[in-house]
């Protein structure tokens, strides 16, 4: 038996990739994937065209918002439409609701980012107090926690 294993070596079988990893590598840029990754990424395409469309669109998405192109969302959204793929057909049309904001959001160069983090910072403090105090403690703990400024 032990030439038989030596001459047959057992290599367990690879754990298939979560569906987690499998959407960072979808939505991560190409030249940050590592090679194993790119091959793993690779094979699950070819297995699934409908995953293969699916990650074309979301790659030139995010060109147009990377390189702030929203001229060419109307380009996207009609490609997407062309396309079977429920999912994104979701997406494009809670896109449409408000189209306008959408545009100006990928197109201009002023972003609401700073204003939505302390948003979060907030609600993150207001989350850890919950039934805990009121709200003067509150207010101390926000204005301690921001920065400050010599």
């Amino acid at each position: 038996m032990a030439k038989l294993r030596e001459s047959f070596p057992h290599d367990p079988p690879s754990k298939a990739p979560s569906v987690r990893n499998v959407t960072s590598w979808l939505t991560r840029h190409p030249d940050r994937l590592t090679d194993d990754q790119t091959q793993q990424l690779k094979a699950i395409l070819v297995r699934c065209p409908a995953l293969d469309r699916t990650a074309h669109h979301v790659r030139a998405f995010a060109e147009l918002m990377n390189n702030r192109q929203g001229k060419y969302l109307d380009q996207w959204i009609t490609r997407v439409k062309a396309d079977d793929l429920p999912a994104l057909h979701t997406f494009v049309t809670s896109l449409g609701q408000d189209l306008d904001a959408v545009v100006a959001g990928l197109t201009l160069k002023w972003s609401s980012g700073a204003v939505e983090g302390q948003n979060n910072k907030i609600k993150m403090l207001k989350r850890q107090m919950f039934g805990r105090a009121n709200f003067d403690l509150l207010r101390k703990r926000v204005l301690l926690s921001a920065p400050s400024r010599s």
